[in-house]
């Protein structure tokens, strides 16, 4: 908040205490001259705020009596930034199940923000346009994330009634290390006492999350996020690939997503295996590395990466013939 924005707040806050208050005295509780005390008020009077002005020797000024303060002031830097974050978190996904109570939260912020400041955000959304396309989400219940948050905050253990992949519904006991949100989807990972072993939720599949008294320590060097997406990588997909990159471990680090496989350094380059649905994809995925790579398996992704080659070059030979405007010459 900029310093004089903060004292314009200040002295929001004074006459709200109550009474009438002379120019003087704002000026000395500011730290201000009384021609700044004027001009803050003007800028409270643009912002919808009423305030009464009393002129002569004793006059100052004074909120209307009738008006009632709201419950939260947000400068035009806070309300844009709610603001966005709410309309960001709806567009990643991150909102979906909770649509309403964003709806709901926007409401209020409009409420109680001054009419010159609401037109003026109500137009922004109108007006924005964004070049990421809107991501669907899947919802998660409220309460199971905020009790799982707050469990992995404290470090206690918590019991979850949890779906598997395959249908079947049981009781799990879970040192969760930590809530990862990808692709629309929220996890929680953690070691899974049934299991012994570190394994990764989907929160939509949690009907039920229950803290319990006990306690753990989480793993020095355990990356949530790193976890989750190794994992998703590792799931049993159509075609499993393995292709030698001819670059460097740390290059190949940079660009090739967690999620998509795992990076092995070996002679002549970085070994990656993945598992993928669809070959065309895998093979568009390669060519849009850069590097240049050797396929090792399977053969049929050999013959996409053929295939996209001659569409390539197909399109990279193709003569286009353009027409003058009007069709002249």
């Amino acid at each position: 908040m900029t310093r004089p924005t903060a004292r314009v707040l200040a002295l929001l806050e004074l006459l709200q205490s109550g009474g009438q208050r002379t120019v003087g005295s704002l000026a000395e509780r500011l730290g201000v001259d009384e021609r700044t005390v004027r001009r803050y008020v003007e800028h409270l009077a643009d912002l919808g705020i009423p305030i009464e002005t009393r002129r002569g020797r004793h006059g100052g000024y004074r909120l209307a009596p009738t008006y009632k303060l709201p419950p939260l002031m947000l400068t035009d830097d806070e309300a844009v930034a709610v603001l966005l974050g709410l309309e960001a978190g709806r567009r990643a996904g991150l909102l979906t199940g909770q649509t309403a109570g964003a709806d709901s939260a926007l409401a209020k912020i409009r409420r109680v923000l001054p009419v010159g400041l609401t037109d003026r955000l109500t137009s922004l959304l109108a007006t924005a346009r964004y070049t990421a396309v809107p991501r669907s989400g899947v919802a998660a219940e409220v309460a199971v994330l905020l009790t799982l948050a707050d469990a992995a905050m404290q470090r206690n253990t918590v019991s979850i009634e949890y779906t598997s992949w395959d249908g079947r519904a049981g009781r799990r006991t879970v040192d969760g290390y930590g809530l990862v949100f990808h692709n629309g989807r929220w996890y929680l990972t953690g070691f899974d006492h049934q299991r012994t072993a570190v394994r990764t939720f989907r929160l939509d599949r949690i009907a039920e999350a229950e803290a319990t008294a006990d306690r753990y320590e989480m793993p020095a060097d355990f990356d949530p996020a790193a976890r989750v997406l190794s994992g998703i990588a590792a799931v049993t997909w159509a075609n499993e690939v393995v292709v030698l990159l001819h670059t460097t471990l740390a290059e190949a680090q940079r660009q090739v997503p967690l999620a998509l496989g795992q990076l092995t350094e070996v002679p002549g380059g970085v070994r990656l295996r993945a598992r993928v649905n669809r070959l065309d994809g895998m093979a568009r995925t390669l060519a849009g590395f850069g590097w240049d790579f050797t396929v090792e398996q399977p053969p049929a992704l050999r013959t996409e990466v053929r295939d996209l080659a001659d569409r390539l070059r197909t399109s990279a030979e193709r003569e286009t013939s353009l027409a003058a405007p009007g069709g002249q010459d």
